[in-house]
């Protein structure tokens, strides 16, 4: 199906694409400005049908966002009248709905008022609206013992996997690619942590939080020595949660988790995305079940106490049903929380590259409120949230846990109140300054951004630049 967007200005097209495709995700979806057409915004069907706002529909409008938002909304109310389908987050196109709950949380709003708002403002379902409201209230109170002033987080990238499923979007590389090079990067980014130390002296480190790509990729002694720099760079008085992506199975070692157990470690992720061997096997993660159990199973025995598991509602092949035996073998095992993810298809990912249909929207509802009762039979609650483009049935990612064994650095990259310094190929250090300042761009935003290069190789060899970018202007204030 293809489907063409023109807008008059620039200013609806981001909003329009992405409620659009929300509806359709499967459609291509072509989109132009023209500044001379009379409608605002037109949107013609494959099959001919078509629906144009005039000028005249926003003239009552006091500015410009709010303009932005009632031609969103035009399109919204058309495309679900015309599919008979409303959406779980209606026309939100954010991914931190709980951003904007939290804020009017702490504006004093009562969640009577902010359901009753985002149900009227946005369309969003009252079951989604109920939702996000607990989980920013749950996020509020576990964020209070955070220092934002002080305090800060540390993240560090390591950008290997065994190999790429054929989901992922993200910047990694097949180990197979990097094993003679691996220290390498490993040398450029231990430089770059050892100026973060330097710099952030005097400062709080509250979370650290390696990730990647699979971390535990790296060799035992690899890991070692990026610990062994953590442990004497950073003062670890205030640190308050300490995770690693054990992720891929087929990393993991008795080895590593053991150098893993013998630093202040307190959090360690055993994703099987499934535990559906037909379906580990199409998307090219090369392990088994079996494998994931044992090695949950290890990590239990060499005293880990806070492990937390992913698994991703629609992967190709699957239905309700897969997902009902994938949770049950999940509960078997009791993590101490769980990650929901619904599928996101991006044109970086294999999937979105071979434009494969994925055709299991009508089954993602059942899903993700399987995932949620099997939570809840754990005694897990939810305490986090966030969206991303192109999920299918345009749903949510959920974090569950037990009250004691929430992941702290997720909130924290999700409600952007801390300064996260990060460190490795790709990862974007985020700034979080007391009151607005003015940005290179001319806007105004308490908020900076650093990215580092996402290729390993400019990585390594521009290492100084990566750290002069941090150094320069905004490391800390």
């Amino acid at each position: 199906m293809t489907i063409d967007i023109s807008s008059k200005e620039t200013l609806y097209s981001y909003n329009l694409y992405h409620v659009v495709k929300a509806f359709f995700p499967n459609a291509e979806i072509r989109q132009k400005v023209d500044e001379r057409q009379e409608p605002l915004a037109e949107l013609v069907l494959e099959e001919g049908s078509c629906f144009s706002i005039p000028g005249s529909e926003v003239r009552a409008c006091l500015d410009r966002q709010e303009a932005k938002h009632h031609v969103t909304k035009l399109i919204y109310e058309y495309l679900s009248k015309e599919t008979g389908k409303k959406l779980a987050w209606g026309m939100l196109t954010g991914i931190r709905p709980t951003k904007l709950i939290m804020q009017m949380i702490e504006n004093g709003i009562s969640d009577k008022e902010i359901v009753k708002f985002l149900n009227d403002t946005y369309s969003v379902s009252m079951e989604k609206a109920v939702l996000g409201c607990e989980i920013a209230r749950r996020e509020k109170e576990l964020l209070q013992k955070v220092d934002y002033d002080r305090g800060y987080s540390l993240y560090i990238g390591i950008p290997f996997c065994p190999s790429i499923c054929s989901y992922c979007s993200f910047g990694s590389s097949p180990l197979d690619r990097w094993a003679d090079r691996m220290d390498l990067y490993v040398d450029a980014l231990c430089k770059e942590i050892a100026f973060i130390g330097q710099a952030a002296r005097g400062k709080r480190l509250n979370t650290i939080y390696i990730g990647g790509g699979t971390p535990t990729s790296l060799e035992a002694e690899q890991l070692e020595r990026l610990l062994n720099l953590l442990d004497s760079t950073f003062s670890y008085e205030y640190l308050q949660e300490f995770t690693v992506e054990a992720g891929r199975p087929d990393t993991i070692t008795r080895e590593k988790l053991e150098v893993l157990a013998k630093h202040p470690v307190t959090r360690i992720s055993i994703n099987p995305q499934t535990m559906q061997q037909k379906t580990l096997d199409e998307v090219g993660r090369c392990h088994t079940v079996q494998e994931v159990k044992d090695v949950f199973y290890l990590a239990r025995e060499l005293g880990f106490d806070n492990i937390n598991m992913d698994l991703i509602a629609g992967l190709p092949g699957e239905d309700a049903v897969d997902m009902q035996d994938t949770l049950q073998q999940i509960e078997s095992l009791r993590p101490d929380s769980l990650t929901i993810h619904a599928l996101a298809i991006k044109r970086a990912a294999k999937f979105g590259q071979e434009h494969r249909r994925i055709d299991l929207h009508s089954e993602i509802a059942q899903m993700v409120e399987a995932g949620a009762d099997a939570a809840k039979r754990m005694g897990l609650q939810p305490y986090y949230l966030y969206r991303q483009k192109n999920m299918a049935g345009n749903f949510e990612n959920v974090g569950y846990a037990k009250v004691d064994k929430a992941g702290i650095y997720n909130i924290l990259i999700m409600e952007e109140k801390q300064t996260i310094l990060a460190a490795g190929a790709g990862a974007s250090t985020k700034i979080v300054f007391p009151d607005k300042i003015t940005l290179e761009n001319g806007k105004q935003s308490n908020l900076v951004r650093i990215e580092n290069v996402k290729d390993i190789e400019s990585y390594i060899r521009r290492i100084d630049e990566m750290i002069e970018r941090k150094g320069a202007k905004w490391l800390w204030h």
